[in-house]
């Protein structure tokens, strides 16, 4: 399942750094001038999830495979994208193929690192970037909903369906809104049409604040005002150098964490990146685990058990019969499998089961 997050803002906020960072490469080049990265790049990183060593030790499994998502590095956006200024075309384009928005905000001074707007004001780069997006889709929406009001009109029952969905879009988009504030409460029926509308503003956003390397465990005033406008919008940020990043992706494992210690970190930033950006896609977890290997596997919140089955193979999902479940906490306190079934923790789910964060699953399915 390809899942992707942009990573988006404006020129030398320090995306490249950042994604340099996440892939441990240098892929993408990271230089102090705009429109360096001119081509998307894209990396796909683990899911850090200690879960999986705990399964994994206790099954003595050989092997280890984390779940994985897509991060791609988008060239930096200037005012007047959605007209075409700079690479505006090509950036507007390029978000279309993304599944989330990061969004990476400048929140540090350095006189050595220009700002293509000449100062350092993260909420005004964050509504900078959101306007264009806006002013893309409001010109998309305007355009389409033409033909569609006509075959309303004319009682066609496709239109009837899409329309108000439309509408409700572009009211929005007219107040100065981007269309994620219908994601709230709206209808299965309707989010899929909203989804097949392919808006960029309907994308979920992350805003990661990038600080220097001293306020990387504290903030400063820059990310409290982004944390003022996350919340307004009801919205996550996570704050990160990646400055410091791109230093511990180079060091080894135990230099690293010693490195990380001494900037009063628990953990890499990245780690805190990577699981917000599986959560903004509503994605979970679940595992497989025997004496080959231990196995996360990624699927939608919500998915039932056959279509978690199909993600390992289409044939399990189609001769899906049941799934052996034992939830994390279970497995583990109690040492295992055997242990979890003579405690009458293993259940045999059918296809109805709703599929939880944690479980560990073994399907039986009709070849």
């Amino acid at each position: 399942m390809g899942f992707k997050c942009g990573i988006v803002g404006l020129p030398n906020v320090g995306k490249s750094t950042l994604f340099n960072a996440l892939t441990r490469t240098a892929a993408a080049q990271a230089a102090n001038y705009p429109f360096c990265t001119i081509e998307p790049n894209t990396g796909e990183v683990a899911v850090p999830d200690p879960r999986l060593q705990a399964i994994a030790k206790i099954g003595k499994s050989a092997n280890i495979v984390p779940t994985r998502i897509s991060f791609v590095d988008i060239a930096g956006l200037v005012r007047g994208a959605s007209k075409g200024e700079g690479l505006g075309n090509q950036f507007l384009a390029n978000i279309r193929e993304v599944d989330a928005i990061v969004h990476v905000l400048r929140c540090f001074e350095d006189d050595d690192i220009t700002h293509v707007e000449g100062r350092i004001d993260p909420v005004s780069d964050a509504e900078t970037v959101e306007t264009e997006l806006m002013l893309s889709d409001l010109e998309s929406l305007e355009r389409r909903i033409v033909q569609f009001r006509k075959r309303a009109s004319s009682k066609d029952k496709e239109a009837l369906t899409v329309l108000p969905v439309m509408e409700q879009a572009l009211g929005l988009l007219q107040d100065g809104q981007p269309v994620r504030f219908m994601l709230n409460g709206i209808a299965a029926e309707d989010l899929a049409i909203l989804q097949s509308l392919n808006l960029l503003t309907s994308k979920p956003v992350l805003y990661v604040c990038n600080v220097a390397e001293g306020d990387a465990a504290t903030g400063n005033q820059y990310t409290e005002a982004v944390d003022e406008m996350a919340t307004g919008q009801g919205a996550e940020t996570v704050t990160i150098s990646a400055a410091i990043e791109a230093e511990v992706a180079q060091l080894p494992d135990e230099e690293a964490k010693e490195y990380l210690e001494a900037m009063n970190l628990d953990e890499p930033g990245l780690d805190r990146l990577i699981r917000a950006g599986y959560k903004l896609l509503h994605l979970i977890t679940y595992f497989t685990v025997g004496p080959k290997e231990a196995r996360a596997w990624t699927v939608e919140r919500g998915s039932k058990a056959p279509q978690a089955a199909g993600v390992i193979h289409t044939d399990f999902e189609r001769g899906f019969i049941r799934a052996q479940t034992i939830a994390y906490h279970d497995y583990v306190n109690l040492g295992g499998e055997v242990a979890a079934k003579e405690a009458g923790k293993a259940r045999d789910e059918g296809k109805e089961y709703i599929v939880q964060d944690g479980d560990i699953m073994l399907f039986r399915f009709n070849t």
